[in-house]
């Protein structure tokens, strides 16, 4: 255990040094340059912007119908200007400005955002196939990145989680994907994280739902915890026995120091039979009287 929380922070370690070179100052300059991007449109660009805005003013007050858009507070809108992403980045919550003709705009969902994993046929380091499926949770973190970097962030990220799924799995033999299913969601949720990240998307969550086995393996793993719990009955029972025949032997010799204590216990089983009312009684006799009757 202490090994795999060594190799977990590890690999922490090693995920947040990769982040640390991801966000240096080549990073920022790429996503300043997609966010200023508006700035490189060119002169003849600027041209068409001009006549954008004087065909709107032309034909206000029915143009600002066309220019003012609306987000919603959970969302955030990608403006594209001539084919640019402009200045500032995301826009909203709430009401922004567009250009008719030259500009367009992409909304993308910032809420948290689950899909389930198809059932996947692994077969794990053992030589077991099992099928496992689970379930994933992400948000998109950055909505530039997400709709410049990716043509759809939701498929490609459904299809990385089933192969990463595979690829966790195959290094776990049958008792660790049993045991041990917070250790794997974790490492999955790192992979994916890390995967994702160049695409704005951040992975918030991982659970592998079921581990389905071959129906002939939950048979041989039923037999073998049955045969399992009989023989601990079993040595349970024989320990009872063993107990129970040392408290015999001790109250043996209690009794056999008194022979009156022997007679007592006598008239004392006989009390406990009369209360169950019982129509037979045995009544048991001295060894020393039949002798008597017998040299007689």
């Amino acid at each position: 255990m202490d090994t795999d929380n060594e190799e977990v922070a590890m690999k922490d370690s090693r995920r947040r040094e990769r982040r640390e070179r991801q966000s240096g100052p080549m990073n920022l300059h790429d996503l300043e340059a997609l966010e200023n991007s508006d700035s490189d449109i060119g002169l003849c660009g600027w041209l068409l912007v001009s006549l954008s805005i004087l065909l709107m003013l032309v034909t206000l007050p029915l143009s600002v119908w066309m220019c003012i858009k609306i987000v919603k507070e959970y969302e955030r809108a990608i403006i594209f200007r001539l084919g640019r992403i402009l200045r500032g980045g995301a826009k909203g919550p709430g009401l922004f400005f567009i250009l008719p003709c030259t500009d367009s705009f992409i909304n993308v969902d910032m809420r948290t955002i689950t899909f389930d994993i198809p059932p996947q046929e692994v077969l794990t380091k053992d030589s077991v196939t099992v099928s496992v499926d689970g379930v994933v949770y992400y948000r998109v973190q950055n909505a530039t990145l997400a709709v410049a970097n990716i043509t759809n962030a939701d498929a490609a990220t459904r299809l990385l989680a089933q192969t990463t799924l595979r690829n966790v799995l195959g290094t776990k033999n049958l008792a660790e994907i049993l045991s041990d299913r917070e250790e794997i969601a974790h490492s999955m949720q790192s992979t994916l994280d890390d995967a994702t990240d160049d695409w704005g998307i951040k992975v918030e969550r991982v659970e592998i739902k079921d581990v389905k086995l071959p129906l002939q393996l939950q048979r041989a793993m039923a037999a073998e915890a049955e045969a399992s719990r009989e023989a601990r009955a079993k040595v349970i029972a024989a320990e009872g026995e063993m107990n129970a025949s040392r408290a015999l032997k001790e109250a043996s010799l209690v009794i056999a120091e008194s022979p009156s204590a022997l007679q007592l216990r006598y008239l004392q089983t006989l009390n406990t039979i009369a209360a169950e009312k019982n129509s037979t009684i045995i009544f048991p006799l001295p060894l020393e009287m039949m002798q008597g009757f017998i040299k007689r």
